[in-house]
């Protein structure tokens, strides 16, 4: 079947199998790989996008069930001329990563969070994050980076 899929203001249009998953698509035909495949099973979040305006792990979802609708993902956070979405400077700024694998889907959870709620605590941050998986910093510098992030957006 054939899909179109706004992805970072680009539509996108392509030939798929339905069981075709939306991080596949991302990946493989919009030829974007800043969305990580993690786990295949949803729970370590690597795969995180924002569907729609709202934070989605895209190994959930298929691209057939996203025919017509945006999808934002890492690389659609920064400015066109290379100026680093709030969050994606506060990660930097704060050392939240290490290995980097988890981060762009640690970043678009984020950015979800701070949208719902932009005066959060780090109780609701670690809460908010607990479907995204990092395996190696101990989550206190992405929690510093989260409620640094919020202070901005406030």
């Amino acid at each position: 079947m054939e899909v179109n899929i706004k992805i970072n203001s680009v539509t996108h249009s392509h030939e798929v199998e339905p069981r075709m998953l939306l991080v596949q698509y991302i990946r493989e035909l919009a030829g974007l790989t800043g969305t990580n495949i993690g786990c295949d099973t949803s729970s370590c979040g690597a795969c995180t996008v924002h569907l729609n305006g709202e934070s989605v792990k895209s190994c959930t979802v298929l691209a057939a069930q996203v025919d017509g609708m945006n999808v934002e993902t890492i690389e659609g956070l920064a400015e066109g001329d290379g100026t680093l979405h709030p969050m994606q400077q506060a990660f930097h700024e704060c050392h939240a990563l290490q290995c980097g694998y988890c981060t762009p889907g640690m970043v678009m959870a984020s950015v979800s969070l701070i949208d719902e709620n932009p005066s959060l605590t780090e109780k609701e941050v670690r809460e908010g994050l607990e479907g995204n998986l990092c395996r190696c910093t101990g989550y206190h510098n992405i929690v510093k980076a989260v409620l640094q992030a919020s202070e901005v957006a406030k």
